[in-house]
């Protein structure tokens, strides 16, 4: 094992391949072979005659890994007798490097280059860059490199200076063929089986909802014909799952199939997928209504079973303290000593609170009982929250502690840092629902609680935006981008809906209260409100300096904090 191990990235090279289990074998072997790298997933397609591996790893030891088991492919996979439906331009048909932690997309296209150099001198293939590392832009897009196949390939070598090769020899291996090598982000290879031979049906669905045809965004597809199974394929690539999600290609085939009268036979994923995607999918199917995806049984159980494990960490950790059993003065005073909990995230989590209990008592005095017992399960979970704030800041700081020779660490360390950023991006998410419950709530009130229903309604805002910041602050130093793209969509919504609810407490300055003489706000228009808000966010989440190697704390004294 490299000293690297605080940078990890995944390959998942597609071999031409799917019947003979001994081959598929030997190329796990080569994988396997390399110190330091973890094989993930292996699968392989009879109809497809394709396998594909993902492993991952600390970069040298992924590049080495990748080689070897091409080396494989190249003695053992002979184009000249392949035929399957996917299309191909090698026996090693593209090989893909993903960032997932702690590298970057640069550190990818590196990898990238020095195989594709060492596959084309020491095996004498021809290797094209594609996507980020593509060195000519006709090449990013892989169909651009496979239209036409091997033979199409061939004659645009032949003919045109602009399909040069990277690297390697300007003509097809003999048996090999070609071979693709570049660096992306993260994809899902999602599939939908329709119950039907009509190859043409397929590849209709898919020329409709494809990209590059004005269809979906960030989803690639092709028909293909799975003759074993007496059915056609819609194969898809979903190359951003945040904006298309794979709900929505599913439901984009299943509607254009029945328009035809037929039926979905069944759906796959290839290789590995986000637990995020999969959570989405279930949300949007099920209807759930104010779903997050904290109410997964999974994650709840670690807001709540690290505390316990704390116990048992090493007696220079600071022992966790039962907040809520603590008096008021007690509570400020473990806020204001100089150690890093509680913190902000516990703080803003109990200003919630206390927000939704100027609610709670605004709902009783008019009786909207509704109204009353919404913010009631929100004022228990804000308390919750305030104790799980300060636990998953000790999971981080125990993660951190982890020796860096530790291979678990990187994932570790992801995993508590993802915790610790869930946590105040639900505070937040709590606290804004407070906020527009508070507003509803203002219409029925009698006038004189009204300005309590008021300072809720700031209070609300401010443990939103509260939440908002640790987070924004948080994902900064999020190394694993896979986790990281999960969170964004909610940040955004949580901009916006903040947005709102400042626009619905809006307070005239000192001296414009006089009945008949407050003036109106001036108010950005809809357009530049979410412009500004984007860019603030984007300035939160992207920035140019080095981040710190903890979580951002609020308090000035403690340590940098995941609250």
């Amino acid at each position: 094992m490299g000293q690297d191990v605080d940078r990890i990235v995944e390959c998942v090279p597609n071999f031409s391949e799917g019947r003979n289990q001994t081959t598929v074998r030997a190329l796990v072997n080569a994988v396997e072979s390399v110190p330091g790298v973890w094989l993930l997933d292996h699968t392989m397609d009879r109809d497809h005659h394709r396998s594909v591996l993902s492993f991952a790893g600390e970069p040298d030891a992924v590049a080495e890994a990748a080689f070897r088991a091409i080396r494989v492919a190249t003695d053992l996979i002979d184009l000249r007798k392949h035929k399957g439906v996917h299309p191909r331009v090698g026996a090693t048909d593209v090989v893909p490097f993903v960032p997932v932690q702690g590298a970057t997309m640069q550190d990818c296209i590196h990898l990238a280059k020095r195989l594709g150099q060492r596959v084309g001198t020491e095996l004498e293939i021809p290797v094209f860059l594609y996507e980020q590392a593509a060195m000519h832009c006709d090449h990013a897009p892989l169909e651009s490199v496979r239209r036409g196949g091997l033979q199409g390939l061939a004659f645009r070598m032949a003919s045109d200076p602009d399909w040069t090769p990277d690297f390697g020899p300007p003509r097809l291996h003999k048996t090999a063929g070609a071979m693709v090598i570049g660096a992306r982000p993260s994809l899902i290879a999602f599939n939908v089986n329709l119950r039907s031979t009509d190859l043409a049906l397929a590849r209709s669905i898919a020329k409709d909802i494809r990209q590059s045809n004005g269809g979906l965004p960030h989803l690639k597809a092709i028909g293909v014909e799975l003759a074993s199974r007496q059915l056609v394929q819609v194969a898809m690539n979903l190359t951003d799952f945040i904006i298309t999600p794979i709900h929505v290609a599913f439901e984009a085939v299943r509607a254009r199939a029945a328009k035809q009268g037929v039926a979905v036979a069944g759906s796959e994923v290839v290789g590995l997928v986000p637990q995020a995607a999969l959570v989405q999918a279930a949300a949007h199917s099920l209807a759930l209504e104010q779903f997050n995806a904290t109410q997964v049984l999974e994650t709840r159980l670690e807001t709540r079973l690290f505390g316990e494990l704390a116990r048992h960490a090493p007696s220079r950790e600071q022992e966790p303290v039962d907040l809520q059993a603590q008096s008021l003065a007690d509570f400020l005073d473990a806020v204001a000593a100089a150690t890093p909990i509680p913190a902000g995230g516990t703080v803003a989590a109990l200003v919630g609170a206390l927000a939704a209990s100027l609610g709670i008592m605004g709902a009783r005095l008019s009786r909207q009982r509704g109204v009353e017992h919404r913010l009631s399960e929100i004022g228990r979970r804000l308390c919750e929250l305030m104790q799980a704030d300060g636990e998953a800041y000790r999971r981080f700081l125990r993660a951190a502690r982890l020796a860096k020779t530790d291979r678990t660490r990187p994932a570790v360390l992801s995993s508590a840092l993802h915790l610790a950023t869930e946590i105040p991006l639900e505070i937040a998410e709590q606290a804004a629902e407070a906020g527009a419950l508070l507003h509803a709530c203002s219409a029925e009130v009698k006038p004189r609680v009204r300005s309590d229903i008021t300072v809720g309604l700031v209070l609300a805002i401010a443990a939103a935006d509260a939440g908002r910041h640790t987070v924004a602050e948080n994902i900064n130093i999020q190394r694993n981008q896979r986790l990281k793209s999960s969170l964004l969509d909610r940040i955004q919504q949580m901009t916006n809906r903040l947005e709102e609810l400042r626009g619905l407490c809006y307070t005239a300055p000192l001296g414009q209260g006089q009945a008949g003489t407050r003036k109106k706000p001036l108010q950005a228009s809809p357009g530049k409100v979410h412009r500004r808000e984007e860019w603030k966010l984007k300035s939160s989440i992207i920035t140019s300096r080095k981040p710190s190697k903890l979580p951002r704390k609020s308090s000035r004294g403690k340590d940098s904090s995941a609250n």
